[in-house]
């Protein structure tokens, strides 16, 4: 696993245990997991994750990494780059395409996967390290060939 997908990891992690109001937080949170990275690279990495600011109680707003966002739509590269990354693993099983991820990850290819506006894909479900891919009836080999072009994937035989 690269240091890159190890540090994403570490930041999803934080945000979901922490209120992280500003990127000098988070970096400090990571530096006291062990994580050395500049500001710079954390504010590309949320980027990555697709975080936003939301407003919790109190006021005060804090970095969220969404679930889902019907309405953003992932650029083909970032989806690329995301699947490129994150995505160690291909299989179909009919109409439902399943990938496999590093622990911890599944949900945010998912939430690249849900905002793509690929046609075949009807929607995911995502537990911690595997993702179920729902195809739109009769797709399940379109779309798990597409997901393997996309993650740089041979499809093993």
């Amino acid at each position: 696993m690269s240091a890159k997908v190890r540090r994403q990891q570490a930041i999803t992690r934080l945000i979901a245990q922490h209120e992280v109001t500003n990127q000098p937080q988070l970096v400090a949170l990571l530096a006291e997991a062990g994580i050395t990275a500049t500001q710079a690279t954390v504010s590309r990495d949320l980027d990555d994750l697709g975080a936003v600011k939301v407003r919790v109680p109190g006021g005060a707003t804090v970095y969220a990494i969404p679930e889902f966002e019907p309405d953003r739509l992932a650029p083909l590269e970032q989806l690329r780059r995301v699947m490129g990354e994150w995505v160690a693993e291909v299989a179909r099983s009919g109409d439902v395409v399943v990938l496999r991820t590093p622990p911890g990850c599944a949900h945010v290819v998912g939430s690249a996967l849900d905002r793509s506006g690929l046609d075949a894909l009807m929607g995911t479900v995502a537990g911690d390290d595997t993702l179920l891919c729902v195809a739109a009836e009769g797709e399940g080999s379109t779309l798990a060939d597409r997901l393997r072009d996309l993650a740089g994937i041979e499809e093993s035989r």
